[in-house]
């Protein structure tokens, strides 16, 4: 039987860290359903600038769940998100979020996420979703 020395069992558990800590892959092109409360992420919002909140936090959601910092909101999600007024948007909103490739060739990142609007009749029970393209 070996004993490993001290520079070997350092360089073992350095490895082991690196790969622990390196950033993983994501598959390119995923779309996923998911619920945001937008609620608590406009609570203590001034009445005239909550709406517009919501969508940024819309945006943020999407930012950090799909990792992409090009994210575009349909017209659907503005219009539901907007269709109380400026001072009262919804509590909730289950959104389709999808990575997509950019066109675009002189484009800064190659992917996009695009966030889209889900009718849903209740909230309750729901989960995170990813949809099989």
């Amino acid at each position: 039987r070996t004993h490993k020395t001290a520079s070997q069992t350092l360089l073992s558990i350095s490895l082991y860290i690196y790969l622990k800590m390196a950033p993983k892959s994501k598959p390119d092109l995923v779309t996923r359903d998911y619920t945001i409360h937008l609620a608590k992420r406009t609570h203590k919002t001034t009445f005239k600038s909550k709406t517009p909140k919501a969508i940024k936090e819309i945006k943020k959601f999407a930012e950090k769940a799909m990792g992409t910092k090009d994210v575009r909101v349909s017209t659907d999600v503005n219009k539901f998100v907007w269709s109380q007024g400026v001072r009262n948007p919804p509590k909730r909103i289950r959104v389709r979020l999808s990575r997509k490739r950019n066109e675009d060739e002189d484009a800064d990142e190659k992917l996009y996420t695009l966030v889209e609007h889900v009718q849903v009749a209740s909230f309750k029970g729901l989960e995170n979703e990813t949809i099989d393209a």
